[in-house]
């Protein structure tokens, strides 16, 4: 009977261990997300926030951020992953394989604001990390707009006197000024999808 009772005890022991380990996961990953949200959004306003700027803005003690992000370097590169993860799920469903005008458009109204933060995170990344690491955690987004502005250049709507990676950055300069002029309170969000689309497929025009 002893022992019955013993090894139920300890099984309950067990279980109750079990379930702590469990929820302090469980709370680091909810940490995780927060730290990572709140230095995208930063980034996306000021390249230069710091990790003090990151901990107030997650609510999280500076502790808890150098315990999961041992330095900038590593945070910054965690939120471009993030960042260039998020664009890309929500990328991924749209065909992009008509005509490229209504294409970049069409890209510019369901992802602006992604596109936005990826790329303010990516200024932000370039200053931090070497620039090979950029290039290879953004090589895959990147590809998604060079390609639609190499075909529209090859049907002859876009214009081929400007390198297709030049009219890409005026993309997201635009896309990155926009969202800057949003948060500022100069430009209304609901207006930004139009505004850059109208800009930009007039700048990619071809020249009469």
């Amino acid at each position: 009977m002893t022992r019955i009772t013993s090894r139920a005890v300890n099984a309950k022991a067990q279980a109750k261990a079990k379930s702590k380990v469990t929820e302090r996961r469980a709370d680091a990953k909810r940490s995780v997300e927060r730290i990572l949200t709140a230095t995208i959004e930063l980034l996306s306003r000021s390249p230069e926030a710091s990790m003090s700027d990151v901990a107030k803005a997650a609510g999280v003690g500076r502790v808890t951020l150098y315990s999961h992000f041992a330095n900038r370097e590593i945070l910054v590169e965690a939120a471009l992953v993030r960042a260039i993860a998020d664009g890309e799920e929500q990328l991924a469903h749209l065909d992009l394989t008509g005509d490229p005008r209504k294409d970049l458009r069409t890209l510019i109204v369901s992802s602006w604001k992604l596109l936005a933060q990826a790329g303010a995170v990516l200024e932000a990344a370039q200053a931090a990390l070497p620039p090979g690491r950029v290039q290879r955690l953004h090589a895959e987004p990147e590809k998604r707009v060079l390609n639609l502005i190499r075909r529209g250049q090859d049907a002859g709507v876009f214009r081929t006197d400007l390198p297709d990676r030049w009219l890409a950055s005026v993309l997201h300069h635009l896309l990155h000024g926009a969202a800057t002029d949003a948060h500022d309170g100069r430009l209304k969000e609901k207006d930004i999808a139009h505004l850059v689309s109208e800009t930009v497929l007039a700048a990619y025009t071809p020249r009469p």
